[in-house]
């Protein structure tokens, strides 16, 4: 028997949906880990792609914003944690790199194609979200092309106003 997984749109003002996921060390981190900070989670496709690395240079080359005493950072792949260990050591990513290998937590955040590239199943969407301090969701992009980049601009602007 097989679970069907339910991928849902989420939108501002719904509450992020838990997760837990090893990160590039081999150590469980979950959503809780985060309470009472803001959390900007990326979700990018596959490591050692190219807009997928763009993606996560800009959030290196602009750590200091994203990640300080009030926020942090988290990027989310379906990827092993050995090969994302490898993409974070070869791209010098300075920030949580987290293993959705089970595709569970994608689906949840209604950031999973069915299909991808060369029939590949399962693979996570470009997506960015913005969660509170209280675990409420104030920013969500979703987006359908993977050649996309999230709206830095927007994930900017948001963190300046909460």
């Amino acid at each position: 028997m097989t679970t069907q997984r339910i991928s849902v749109a989420l939108k501002v003002g719904d509450k992020a949906p838990f997760f837990r996921m090893y990160n590039t060390d081999k150590k469980v981190v979950t959503l809780e880990d985060y309470k009472g900070k803001n959390l900007i989670i990326h979700f990018f496709p596959l490591a050692f792609t190219g807009i997928c690395t763009t993606q996560l240079c800009t959030v290196r080359d602009a750590i200091s914003f994203y990640s300080n005493e009030t926020t942090d950072v988290v990027a989310i792949s379906v990827d092993t944690p050995h090969t994302l260990a490898k993409f974070k050591e070869f791209q010098n990513l300075n920030f949580t790199l987290l293993s959705d290998f089970n595709k569970e937590v994608a689906p949840a955040y209604g950031a999973q194609y069915e299909v991808f590239a060369c029939e590949m199943r399962g693979i996570a969407k470009r997506a960015a979200f913005v969660v509170d301090k209280e675990g409420t969701i104030r920013y969500a992009e979703v987006l359908e092309n993977a050649g996309e980049l999230p709206n830095f601009d927007k994930i900017n602007e948001t963190l300046k106003g909460i």
